[in-house]
């Protein structure tokens, strides 16, 4: 495995990515989509993970437009606050124009065998579901995702797999609003949904105050499995 830094251009500026490669000659690619803490070490241990199991992983910095290179953790009061101006000030139609910019340079990067996928956390979570629907990403996951129930509308333009892991008692995510996010997305093509009963927030956050071990690796497993089949 090995990690280095792109860079991505786009039409209004460059912005970095954390790039890990496995040790073979071509793979897959997997764009990681991030919390509201930035490019932080858990993001990067994900992308390394990814990497040990066969995959092309990259991290772009989508709080580049706002502040580049944010590094915070869930660990203290003045970082949350931090991390939820960082997540107010974000433009999300501009944050899916740069993870459709990292895809399209990624796909062609050595290394590549022309498939990509992605998966996102939290934020990320909410990133990736609307990747699905305005790219053409390979294979999607969104883990947790914030404000999903504002953009069901755009299920209808799922053309790759798509599976999204939802929290039943996701302090972020309202019961009214799962249901409707459960009810609007059960049976709409490519789309998978996984509920964890009586899972928060960032139940697969390693180290963080919601982490729940088993359902954690359940979910882990289904997206590996979904990547291993869709990226092949």
């Amino acid at each position: 495995m090995t990690a280095t830094h792109q860079t991505i251009a786009t039409p209004d500026g460059e912005f970095a990515a954390y790039v890990t490669r496995p040790d073979k000659p071509s793979a897959p690619a997997i764009v990681v989509i991030q919390e509201i803490f930035g490019v932080n070490e858990v993001m990067r241990n994900i992308a390394d993970d990814l990497a040990r199991k066969g995959f092309v992983a990259i991290v772009p910095d989508l709080f580049w437009r706002i502040e580049p290179g944010v590094q915070l953790t869930d660990k203290s009061e003045a970082e949350w606050k931090r991390a939820f101006e960082l997540f107010n000030a974000f433009d999300v139609d501009k944050g899916i124009a740069d993870i459709a910019a990292t895809i399209d340079q990624i796909r062609s990067s050595a290394g590549v065998n022309g498939k990509v996928g992605c998966v996102g956390y939290c934020l990320g979570g909410l990133l990736a579901y609307l990747t699905a629907t305005r790219t053409d990403v390979d294979a999607s996951v969104g883990y947790y995702g914030v404000g999903l129930d504002k953009h069901l509308a755009a299920a209808v333009d799922v053309r790759h797999p798509l599976l999204l892991h939802i929290a039943e008692l996701d302090g972020f995510c309202p019961p009214a609003a799962r249901d409707q996010i459960v009810a609007t997305l059960t049976g709409q093509p490519n789309v998978e949904l996984m509920i964890y009963p009586g899972c928060d927030h960032a139940f697969a956050r390693i180290g963080g105050e919601h982490y729940a071990a088993d359902a954690a690796a359940q979910a882990n497993s289904a997206t590996l499995e979904l990547f291993r089949k869709a990226l092949a």
